[in-house]
C-alpha cells in the first residue's frame, strides 16, 4: 500500500509561483509513474502533468505547458510540481497519484487527498 501526502498549496497572486510536493510512504514509488491532477469547483478532475518512473519522459496538459514542471526524487520518494506564472484559472485542488502505468488518464492506483491552490487576480 502506498500513502501519498501533498503539500505546498496556498493562496498566491496571479503571476507568482508555487511548488507542490507529494511525499510517498508505505512503499517506494521509485518504480511507479506519478501524476498530478487537479479539480476546480464544478469541473471534472483533469490531468496536469505526469512523469515516468525514471523521470525521462513527462507529459503536460496544454494549459500548463511552459509554466509547470514535474520532477521527482526517487531517493526521497517524492514528486514535485513547480508552478510558475500562475493564473486564476489554475485555482483547484491538486492531487498526486501513483501507478504502475504511465498514463494521462485517471487510471492510477494510489491517490493523495489533495492540496488547495488558489490564485487571485
Amino acid at each position: 500500500q502506498v500513502q501519498l501526502v501533498e503539500s505546498g498549496g496556498g493562496l498566491v497572486q496571479a503571476g507568482n509561483s508555487l511548488r507542490l510536493s507529494c511525499a510517498a510512504s508505505g512503499r517506494t514509488v521509485s518504480s511507479y509513474a506519478m501524476g498530478w491532477f487537479r479539480q476546480a469547483p464544478g469541473k471534472e478532475r483533469e490531468i496536469v502533468a505526469a512523469i515516468t518512473w525514471s523521470g525521462r519522459s513527462t507529459y503536460y496538459a496544454d494549459s500548463v505547458k511552459g509554466r509547470f514542471t514535474i520532477s521527482r526524487d526517487n531517493a526521497k520518494n517524492t514528486v514535485f510540481l513547480q508552478m510558475n506564472s500562475l493564473k486564476p484559472e489554475d485555482t483547484a485542488v491538486f492531487y498526486c497519484a501513483a501507478g504502475q502505468r504511465f498514463t494521462t488518464t485517471s487510471g492510477y492506483n494510489y491517490w493523495g487527498r489533495g492540496t488547495q491552490v488558489t490564485v487571485s487576480s
